[in-house]
């Protein structure tokens, strides 16, 4: 399944929990495809931008010379920030699509300067493999884990399993495409 369509499916489902007395914004784009969206009730509020984002949304520099990469679904837009909030969980997550000239060791070269603010950087082959686990959320990240279906054959990761910043590349033509990826969570103890 691709990564927008993933994000798309989880704000389709947090939107139909959430749905009880709710209020629903959408700004940007068109009415069928907003580049926007805000819904707020009593239990959570949800929302979801996509469209050109900012790194720094997740909390890494800009690559020299990047482009923002473009889907091949409908909308066209790879990048997405998306964040639930209710007294009971949380869940940040920035994804964002890029692509570049330079070769994917450039790419990484850079990343590992840049994800050396959050701590130790691991650098893992076999492709892109986010884990998720509620209950080991101060673990540290690891390489374990699964093969990515979207052909990225390296990722750099730093964080625990629950506040992780990931940087996966693959070879695209001369040059390079790489996602960048943020994801928190936190349970109703904690803020975000």
């Amino acid at each position: 399944m691709r990564l927008g369509k993933q994000l798309t499916g989880i704000a389709i489902v947090s939107a139909c929990i959430l749905v009880a007395g709710c209020s629903v914004s959408t700004r940007g784009g068109d009415p069928n495809h907003p580049k926007d969206v805000e819904i707020k009730t009593p239990l959570g509020d949800l929302s979801v931008h996509k469209g050109n984002l900012d790194p720094k949304a997740a909390g890494l520099s800009e690559y020299p010379g990047a482009q923002p990469k473009k889907s091949s679904d409908m909308d066209g837009d790879a990048n997405a920030n998306v964040n639930i909030s209710s007294s009971m969980f949380g869940m940040k997550l920035v994804v964002l699509k890029y692509q570049t000239n330079d070769s994917p060791e450039k790419v990484l070269g850079f990343y590992k300067k840049d994800l050396g603010k959050y701590g130790n950087v691991l650098d893992c082959t076999g492709g892109f493999n986010m884990t998720f686990h509620k209950r080991d959320k101060d673990s540290d990240v690891s390489c374990q884990g699964g093969s990515s279906k979207e052909g990225y054959t390296r990722e750099l990761k730093v964080g625990t399993e629950n506040n992780q910043r990931i940087v996966a590349v693959k070879p695209a033509g001369n040059g390079t495409e790489f996602v960048m990826v943020y994801v928190r969570a936190r349970d109703e103890k904690e803020t975000m």
